[in-house]
């Protein structure tokens, strides 16, 4: 290096210090220009192909840990996957009845007898039940869905003792104090009154009144209607709870960092003695109402609406049908991710909206298909073209590259259901819900990659009825009535919010 350096006067500066320091950096900039030189040389044959995307590999396969099952002595089954990565565990006590079992005349009772589970239980009262379960670094929470309701405790392995005499108190022994039923019933009332202001609120809600219509179950949200919150009284809450809530409705799914031996004898200490108290809920059948005869348009009136929020579809279909691999294909083309067609028209194309998208929602009977996005109140009509462009465009034959990339999309986003433990115990409770098989998270990709064109055409000119759809518009009437009824896709009606939700 001195020699090398020599070949450097040293310039006669005051500082000499700078002036060692100017040849270090002109020295280092010189190694590093050799060092970097094969690399500048490389020859233009070996540069990337950047003119088109690499090629995918083959799709990552899934390895999950086994599903243990044990069983309480009352019979209460325990499913458990053992996760030690971190320590933590997820334990949720999974009851299969929902909004779905709602009594006629009481739609939303379901909901908020899981609400108030929390709110007074065994010897505690909300507030007791809400320091004890921060003291602990735990979270705990109950709620419903149309098919099924959940207590859920997300806690460190070691408070897991402690935390377990909370949730058994919360699940099984709820006071439903009178005052705090009131709360609830407030905040609800709440909600829904804020949700009448709200077209993206009030869409959802009238598509669903006007394609189920209003006595059968799916025609309302899962919390009810005014007048329904409004009836419920403690008698009713504790009489849902007790049929509801019984231990051959139940199931206990443990994720975390556990075994069964240790985690079992402590399940049983707390839910081990759960007794049948009340006649069995007998579940209710929804069978799905007839199709639209044909295609009809509401809309809502909401004056000054600053968008107009698009709702459009029909009655899907169950969780249990045989089409469930090439609907999710399908779904994932037309509405189901951001490159969709929906999307990529509506918002890419266009500039009508911030996004599209559609989707089946699958319940223990056939709950709706719909596809919808919130629009311009100036582009409403022409919005309305271009979703029934792509619903009929869906059932041509769909490009083999097409088909592919939107199976390679669902399949890649799989594993992101297993992220946390909390996420793979609500994994898990589909399968109990749903009765699916204990393979079907290995064979998913399997049965995914294995759908072809044939069954994804099939399935569009089976589940995709744009000439029986269901329009609802909510947006400013005023605005958009006249660009809706030019279009002359079906019956047009205009309605109050009033007048759709029956309030």
């Amino acid at each position: 290096m001195t020699a090398f350096l020599r070949q450097f006067p040293t310039p006669k500066r005051p500082n000499s210090q700078f002036s060692l320091g100017v040849l270090k950096l002109v020295f280092a900039s010189l190694v590093l220009a050799v060092t970097l030189a094969p690399a500048l040389t490389v020859r233009a044959q070996d540069q990337p192909d950047r003119s088109k995307p690499p090629a995918l590999g083959p799709t990552p396969q899934l390895k999950l840990p086994a599903i243990q099952k044990r069983a309480l002595s009352n019979g209460v089954p325990i499913w458990l996957v053992e996760a030690h990565e971190v320590p933590l565990v997820q334990v949720s006590l999974l009851v299969k009845a929902g909004a779905g079992d709602d009594p006629a005349g009481k739609f939303g009772l379901a909901s908020m007898t899981a609400a108030m589970l929390d709110e007074g239980a065994g010897k505690r009262s909300a507030l007791e039940i809400a320091d004890e379960i921060e003291f602990l670094g735990a979270d705990l929470s109950a709620t419903g869905s149309f098919d099924a309701s959940a207590v859920r405790l997300g806690v460190p392995v070691a408070r897991l003792g402690p935390a377990l005499s909370v949730m058994a108190d919360v699940a099984l022994r709820p006071t439903f104090p009178d005052a705090e039923l009131e709360r609830v019933r407030q905040e609800r009332l709440t909600d829904l009154l804020q949700a009448r202001d709200d077209p993206a609120s009030v869409a959802p809600m009238a598509f669903a009144r006007l394609l189920f219509g209003p006595s059968h179950r799916y025609g309302t949200g899962a919390v009810g209607t005014a007048a329904t919150i409004k009836s419920f009284t403690t008698a009713d809450v504790k009489s849902f709870h007790s049929a509801a809530y019984q231990p051959g409705n139940a199931t206990l799914i443990v994720v975390g960092d556990v075994t069964a031996d240790a985690v079992v004898p402590q399940l049983e200490q707390q839910f081990g003695a759960w007794r049948a108290d009340g006649t069995p809920l007998r579940h209710a059948t929804s069978p799905p109402p007839p199709q639209p005869a044909q295609r009809q348009i509401a809309i809502v009136d909401m004056p000054g609406a600053e968008q107009s929020q698009v709702r459009i579809g029909w009655v899907g279909v169950p969780r249990s049908t045989p089409d469930y691999f090439p609907l999710q294909v399908l779904n994932t083309i037309l509405g189901g991710s951001f490159s969709s067609r929906l999307n990529q028209n509506l918002r890419e194309q266009h500039g009508y909206a911030y996004g599209a998208s559609s989707r089946f929602d699958m319940r223990l009977f056939p709950g709706p298909f719909v596809a919808g996005a919130g629009v311009q109140t100036d582009k409403t009509a022409e919005s309305l073209r271009e979703f029934f462009n792509e619903l009929t465009a869906i059932s041509k034959p769909i490009p083999p590259d097409e088909l592919t990339r939107a199976k390679n999309y669902v399949a890649l986003g799989f594993p992101s259901g297993f992220e946390t433990i909390s996420d793979f115990s609500a994994q898990l409770e589909q399968l109990v819900i749903y009765g699916l098989p204990e393979t079907y998270f290995t064979d998913y990709v399997k049965n995914l990659q294995a759908v072809t064109a044939d069954p994804v055409q099939k399935a569009a000119g089976t589940y995709m009825l744009p000439q029986k759809a269901l329009v609802v518009v909510a947006g400013d009437r005023k605005v958009i009535e006249a660009g809706v009824r030019a279009l002359n896709l079906g019956m047009v009606r205009t309605l109050s919010i009033q007048e759709v939700l029956g309030e």
